[in-house]
C-alpha cells in the first residue's frame, strides 16, 4: 500500500498515536508522518504509507497554514494553554493595537525555541530541561512567516484568532507570546488547528475513527497517490527509451528534453513517461544532465 493519508489528528493524541492506529488499521508496516503536531494541536497530518516514506525528505517546508487562538492577560510556561500559570493580569488591548504590531512578525523573521520544545541542546531536548525547572539561554533562529492575518478579536474578553502560514520550525505559541511582549502585555496561544500542510488541506483530511471503520479494505479511496507530494515541481515527459534509462539510474542530457524551464544546479522535477510517475530527476548544471534522485 503505496500514498498519502490525508488525517485530522484530534487532541490529545500525539502524532506518532496517530501513526500507530494507522500502521495497525491498514496492516501496514511502513509508515510515518510529515510533520509533528502536539498533543493539544488538531488538523492536517498527512502519513506516508509504503514507498511514499521515502519522500520525506523532499517536501517543501513553507506551506503550512494554522488557525490559533489566544488571549491575552495570561502566561504560562509552555506559552499555551496545557501549561502551568505564571501570571495573569488586567488587559485592553485594542484590535487596532494588534494590527500595528502584526507586520514586525511577517516576511523572514528571528524567533527563539521555547524552553518546552523537543529542540536539543548539547544533546538534550529542551523539554527535559524545562520538566526540571532549568531555563537555559537559547539561540534565535530564522524562521519565515509568509502569512498572518488577524481574523477576529474581542476587546472585552481579549480574546482573538490568527491565521499563519509559516515555515518549517516556526513555533506559533512564540509568536503569540512575542506579539503580547511587542504590546507590553502577556499572551497565551489558546488552541491550534492546521489547516493545510504538504499541499493537502482539512478539507481531504478523515478522522482516525474513519480509518479504523474501512480498514485496508475499504481506504483505497482515500489514499493520494505520492506523486501528489511534488506538485510543487515542474514535470517533464520524457519517451520510453528514456524512461528506461531514468529508472535504471541512468542520466539523461538535459539538451534532449522537453520543459526544462530551470537548470539550476540542484533544481529537482516530476518525471513521466507516457503513463506514470517515476520518480525524481536532479538538474546537474555542471554536467548538463538530469540525473536519477529518487524512485517512489
Amino acid at each position: 500500500m503505496n500514498g498519502i493519508l490525508i488525517i485530522d489528528k484530534p487532541v490529545d493524541f500525539t502524532s506518532f498515536d496517530v501513526v500507530a492506529v494507522v500502521r495497525k488499521a491498514l496492516h501496514e508496516k511502513k509508515t510515518g508522518h510529515t510533520g509533528t503536531l502536539d498533543p493539544m494541536a488538531t488538523g492536517v497530518l498527512p502519513v506516508l504509507l509504503g514507498s511514499a516514506t521515502k519522500a520525506v525528505n523532499y517536501l517543501p517546508d513553507t506551506d503550512k497554514e494554522y488557525i490559533c487562538s489566544f488571549k491575552f492577560g495570561l502566561s504560562t510556561d509552555t506559552l499555551d494553554i496545557t501549561g502551568k500559570i505564571l501570571n495573569e493580569c488586567p488587559s485592553d488591548i485594542k484590535i487596532s493595537d494588534i494590527e500595528k504590531i502584526l507586520p514586525k512578525f511577517r516576511g523572514d523573521i528571528m524567533q527563539i525555541p521555547p524552553m518546552y520544545s523537543a529542540v536539543s541542546k548539547n544533546g538534550v531536548r529542551l523539554y527535559e530541561l524545562a520538566r526540571k525547572g532549568i531555563e537555559i539561554e537559547r539561540e534565535a533562529r530564522p524562521v519565515t512567516v509568509s502569512k498572518l492575518e488577524l481574523l477576529e478579536f474581542d476587546e472585552t474578553s481579549q480574546t482573538g484568532s490568527l491565521k499563519i502560514a509559516c515555515s518549517k520550525g516556526t513555533y506559533i505559541r512564540v509568536i503569540c507570546d512575542d506579539i503580547g511582549k511587542a504590546l507590553n502585555d502577556l499572551c497565551t496561544m489558546t488552541a491550534l488547528r492546521r489547516v493545510k500542510a504538504c499541499g493537502f488541506d482539512e478539507s481531504q483530511a478523515i478522522s482516525i475513527e474513519k480509518v479504523r471503520e474501512l480498514g485496508a479494505e475499504g481506504i483505497t479511496s482515500y489514499i493520494k497517490p505520492v506523486e501528489s507530494l511534488f506538485t510543487h515541481l515542474s514535470e517533464i515527459h520524457i519517451t520510453e527509451k528514456q524512461a528506461f534509462r531514468f529508472s535504471n539510474g541512468g542520466s539523461l542530457s538535459l539538451s534532449r528534453l522537453h520543459g526544462i524551464t530551470d537548470i539550476s544546479n540542484g533544481t529537482l522535477y516530476r518525471m513521466y513517461n507516457e503513463r506514470d510517475f517515476l520518480g525524481l530527476g536532479c538538474v546537474n548544471a555542471e554536467t548538463g544532465e538530469l540525473e536519477f534522485e529518487k524512485k517512489f
